[in-house]
């Protein structure tokens, strides 16, 4: 049985393409990508509608108007959502065998941005890191570029540092390895 399509995650990823989009061209895009018909039936157009009210209802889209259109995009919440996304996602391509490069992320956020900081520390479990310190994560698995973006999209220049090498110290891999039941 195939999965039916997410229409929020289409719309979602449909405003990820750029800033600004008007609510028509969002609503003839999904419809097509979802449904892979470009002539909208009321039933779709209605879902494609209720969908976008949800995702304004819930903060992760913004809309406003001009003089003649609505326009959608994208909030601080929805990319994150839209990253969170791309963890789980069946199309996203993220090689589960190890290409030989260590991925070190240190993560320092104050006591004040504690939510954000558990969010991150879930992303992180989720990608396949493990805590070897109180902030530093490890991983073999190539999700740096996940964890570029979210620096860039959360502003966190000095909090977060993201090292990818091909060498640790000895010890500091059977840590590793012991921490994810991976012992040679």
């Amino acid at each position: 049985m195939a999965k039916k399509p997410s229409i929020q995650r289409a719309i979602l990823r449909t405003l990820s393409n750029k800033k600004v989009i008007p609510v028509e061209s969002i609503k003839k895009e999904v419809v097509e990508a979802v449904l892979g018909d470009s002539t909208a039936d009321n039933k779709a157009s209605y879902a494609v509608a209720r969908s976008i009210k949800n995702l304004v209802g819930d903060g992760l889209v913004e809309a406003f108007s001009s003089d003649h259109n609505q326009y959608l995009r994208l909030t601080k919440e929805g990319k994150q959502k839209l990253h969170n996304i791309a963890l789980f996602d069946e199309y996203t391509l993220v090689s589960t065998s190890w290409d030989g490069f260590w991925r070190i992320i240190i993560l320092d956020l104050p006591e004040e941005r504690k939510n954000e900081r558990e969010s991150l520390r879930y992303l992180l479990k989720k990608a396949g890191f493990v805590c070897i310190k109180n902030s530093v994560w490890i991983s073999m698995y190539p999700y740096e570029h996940l964890f570029i973006n979210i620096k860039n999209d959360l502003n966190l220049s000095s909090e977060m540092m993201i090292i990818v090498t091909d060498k640790i110290d000895k010890e500091t891999e059977k840590e590793f390895l012991s921490l994810c039941n991976l012992n040679k």
